[in-house]
């Protein structure tokens, strides 16, 4: 694997620490995603760049501090006037730019491998603080891109299964992606058990929400049944996945999974999926934009309350546990492979841009 990366901000093109080096060190908001078909084509382009400005938006109206570098404002009006197609201009602009420099790095990336590209856009409260209502929004907002190769897992391998545990509680201003949360989430980590791929997040115990850096879905039997999946028809199951109300991420590929359930015929319910009901669940998996779509192994719940977790020793911590069949089930491969088909159609030339 070539494992090369840059940064580009300003015309300028710097040397690159790894992603979560490089949001830790700024504050703003961000998506990342990656290519298809060698490179050639972004994922889902037009549905992160909806997200981000949604994202930018929700913070400038609630929470200016995750979004400016240095202090914060009472300027909300501004919120009304960034528009997504001012947004996806500023971006695809530094994208354009950008992309001068990646032809130069083409020649070292090895067979098979792909690009994760993080978009940041971060505001400056100095600017911001200077501009006239007359002046153009966006010369307050500033455009960083973090690019490097990523050697894609296959879809499927039941070897690639994700664990997880659950750790702490949900995150505020979830419905925005914002670059703090890299740094907020660091505390959970001490929680994390051995060969854990994925933290969950839970307010009581009990719902669970999202991962930290993920969505979560169930597919759960709608009723009691010594019958697995493969005797059973669609209609007697359900995928359940938190609410956006509940305070979880609106995830590009887990807005997909909702969709592709709706056209295959899937029924799917937006509900917290309850631990205490995890003897009807059938599969388990999780989403992200640069993995896609991750089917679950296990899952790991603390044994007694999260208050108690937190005053507990990492290595003294007792453990519940769910375990799925090998490999992804049957509505998490149908899912898996729907959601790739409409990668292909969505998919984004990078000569576009």
């Amino acid at each position: 694997m070539s494992n090369w990366r840059f940064l580009y901000h300003n015309g300028v093109v710097l040397e690159a620490p790894p992603v979560t080096t490089f949001l830790e060190s700024l504050t703003g908001a961000y998506t990342t995603t990656r290519t298809i078909n060698n490179g050639t084509s972004l994922l889902f382009w037009e549905r992160h760049m909806k997200r981000l400005s949604s994202s930018i938006r929700i913070l400038l109206n609630s929470k200016p501090e995750l979004l400016f570098s240095s202090g914060s404002s009472s300027r909300f009006w501004m919120n009304q006037r960034v528009s997504h197609s001012s947004i996806y201009d500023l971006v695809n602009g530094s994208m354009n730019e950008a992309l001068k420099s990646l032809v130069v790095k083409e020649s070292e990336r090895s067979y098979g491998e792909e690009l994760a590209v993080t978009v940041l856009v971060t505001g400056n409260v100095e600017k911001l603080n200077r501009l006239d209502e007359e002046r153009k929004v966006l010369d307050f907002l500033h455009v960083w891109l973090h690019i490097g190769t990523y050697l894609p897992c296959p879809l499927g391998v039941r070897e690639n299964a994700a664990s997880l545990a659950l750790v702490g509680r949900g995150r505020n201003v979830a419905a925005a992606k914002y670059s703090d949360w890299v740094r907020l989430r660091k505390p959970l980590e001490k929680f994390r058990p051995p060969s854990t791929t994925e933290l969950l997040l839970s307010n009581d115990g009990d719902h669970l929400l999202e991962g930290c850096i993920t969505n979560f879905f169930v597919v759960c039997r709608r009723v009691k049944s010594s019958e697995n999946l493969l005797g059973g028809s669609l209609s007697e199951f359900e995928v359940q996945t938190a609410a956006i109300t509940d305070g979880v991420l609106p995830g590009v590929i887990r807005d997909l999974v909702i969709e592709v359930c709706l056209s295959k015929g899937i029924p799917y319910r937006e509900r917290a999926p309850s631990w205490c009901e995890r003897e009807l669940w059938e599969e388990a998996f999780i989403t992200s934009s640069v993995r896609i779509l991750q089917h679950v192994a296990t899952i790991k719940v603390p044994v007694g309350s999260l208050e108690a977790l937190a005053r507990t020793k990492a290595d003294e911590i007792q453990w519940k546990e769910i375990m799925f069949k090998e490999g992804p089930g049957m509505i998490t491969e149908l899912i898996q492979t729907a959601i790739m088909e409409r990668g292909i159609e969505e998919r984004f030339p990078l000569k576009d841009l």
